[in-house]
């Protein structure tokens, strides 16, 4: 999915893009780009009766096998009820399997199965396309740039959160 040729064509942000329309032009490009790019995997999540709620899930626990609920939840910043449905989804769907943790048996360690590595592979397949077609019209120092935006947008309290799943990339 090729950037248009009107965005690509786009100056540079104005020396005053701080004022109230240059934000409301970045809000607006966060919502829509962000609107079309999870649009590329909603009809694989449809077909198994998923939203968007339950591709968070697979892809943050395909990012870190044998995750906990408690760092699914910090991570999702979502209520124990919600991922508790979207968990059950998961599981009646043969994607995901819990199991009990070795020191501690209360600990309920997540991990997708290999029928969820498959699917959220084809969805990542689908993003990662996406997003990739628009790095490459971008050029490396505005992905850098966009990347130093996104993180500036997380609250100092969760950046290690961010950073650790970074690890093994």
């Amino acid at each position: 999915m090729a950037v248009p040729s009107s965005l690509s064509a786009t100056p540079a942000a104005s020396p005053l893009f701080l004022r109230e329309h240059e934000v409301r032009r970045g809000v607006e490009l966060l919502f829509f780009g962000y609107t079309r790019l999870t649009r590329s995997i909603d009809d694989g999540l449809a077909e198994h009766g998923l939203g968007r709620a339950h591709h968070r899930a697979l892809y943050f626990i395909a990012r870190q096998p044998d995750l906990t609920i408690s760092e699914l939840l910090k991570i999702l910043a979502i209520t124990k009820q919600s991922l508790g449905r979207v968990l059950n989804d998961l599981g009646t769907r043969n994607l995901v399997e819990t199991r009990s943790g070795s020191a501690d048996r209360r600990q309920k360690l997540l991990r997708l199965t290999p029928e969820g590595k498959m699917f959220e592979a084809q969805l990542f397949e689908a993003l990662r396309t996406s997003l990739a077609a628009a790095y490459a019209a971008a050029g490396q120092e505005s992905v850098t740039g966009f990347w130093r935006v996104l993180e500036g947008l997380i609250p100092e309290e969760d950046r290690m959160m961010v950073a650790a799943l970074q690890k093994d990339i």
